[in-house]
């Protein structure tokens, strides 16, 4: 069997069951691809892995000053939340510092990503509404950036419209990519979403990491709007995904060390913080890093990243212990009995 391209293989047994492809890229901060496996070219759609860089758009229309939106509401915009109670409460009071509620969400409601949620939600004949939307937080904040580029605030999420093209400016540039080299379609929650190179994704991740150390340092950046992102988003790790969610648990786990985010159908980035390990790795500073799942399966993404994390030795054996349940988590079948593993066979080839 031709095992090009597989980074992690699923067993029942001692039989395959699954091959999953996948695409990685690791960049320093400056953008040089340090280690690759499959294509790190592979031009992907970025889903909700791109709304740190959405958010710094939002940012740049000063809507967080003009509004008072704060490193909470911030780190909300950049969330795929799990619809928990406290994510909903947050999205209305975001939208009562707009004077708005959520008829002016462009959005829509969904199941919740929890399943705790989920079952609460049908128990209680709940029928999720916009402000339930797992992009609730980027939407209010796309209304705010609109409010205050143009009158047409109402259509925020039109692809012609101000905001969206401030969006398709700002994305372009934190990716070092000129405009018409960015593709865009229309993603789950009704907004236009980027699809561009893997290792650019990465390199969109390393400049948060690499922001924020510049300006940790008291160094005066044009990017430091970069840096309130990652802090914003490691701060309260909570409100970009939500209990039992591997971006919570990852950034919890690395307390400041590193900021990441999923991207639906199998996408994922991280910044890393610079340290000795960075350095070791090859990179002057920050770490950028990227992986593209082909057949999208979120709980195989999981296992790879934490994997990617383990094979550049980030962090602690402590902290990565910390992501456990998502790097080899136990197969089981209805009655609890485990029943398959999954293995790595995939190597990340030095650039």
């Amino acid at each position: 069997m031709d095992m090009q391209g597989v980074a992690a293989v699923s067993y029942r047994g001692e039989s395959v069951e699954n091959r999953h492809i996948a695409h990685i890229a690791v960049v320093n901060a400056a953008g040089r691809l340090l280690y690759a496996f499959g294509d790190a070219g592979r031009v992907t759609l970025a889903r909700s892995a791109a709304k740190p860089a959405q958010a710094a758009a939002i940012v740049a229309t000063g809507a967080l000053e003009r509004y008072g939106f704060d490193e909470a509401d911030l780190a909300l915009m950049c969330a795929s939340h799990s619809s928990e109670t406290r994510h909903i409460e947050h999205t209305r009071r975001m939208l009562s510092k707009l004077g708005a509620d959520e008829s002016a969400l462009r959005c829509g409601g969904h199941p919740s990503l929890s399943d705790a949620v989920q079952r609460d939600w049908i128990r209680h004949d709940f029928v999720p509404t916009p402000v339930c939307s797992n992009c609730s937080g980027k939407h209010v904040g796309m209304l705010a950036g609109a409010r205050l580029l143009s009158a047409e605030a109402a259509e925020y999420h039109e692809a012609q419209n101000p905001m969206q093209q401030h969006v398709r400016r700002i994305v372009a540039e934190l990716c070092d990519l000129p405009p018409e080299q960015v593709e865009w379609g229309i993603d789950g929650c009704n907004l236009p979403t980027p699809a561009f190179p893997l290792d650019r994704l990465a390199r969109l991740y390393a400049k948060l990491a690499d922001a924020a150390d510049a300006v940790d340092a008291g160094h005066d950046r044009s990017d430091a709007a970069l840096a309130r992102i990652y802090h914003a988003m490691t701060r309260h790790p909570e409100l970009v995904a939500g209990e039992g969610r591997y971006c919570t648990a990852l950034m919890r786990a690395y307390d400041g060390a590193l900021v990441g985010k999923l991207g639906a159908d199998g996408c994922y980035g991280i910044g890393v913080r610079a340290s000795a390990r960075t350095r070791a790795l090859g990179a002057d500073g920050a770490l950028g890093i990227a992986v593209k799942i082909e057949d999208g399966r979120i709980d195989v993404l999981y296992s790879v990243v934490s994997e990617v994390l383990a094979r550049l030795d980030i962090g602690s054996a402590a902290q990565r212990a910390g992501l456990a349940a998502f790097h080899r988590p136990p197969l089981l079948n209805t009655r609890g009995v485990e029943i398959g593993h999954r293995s790595f066979p995939f190597e990340l080839a030095a650039r």
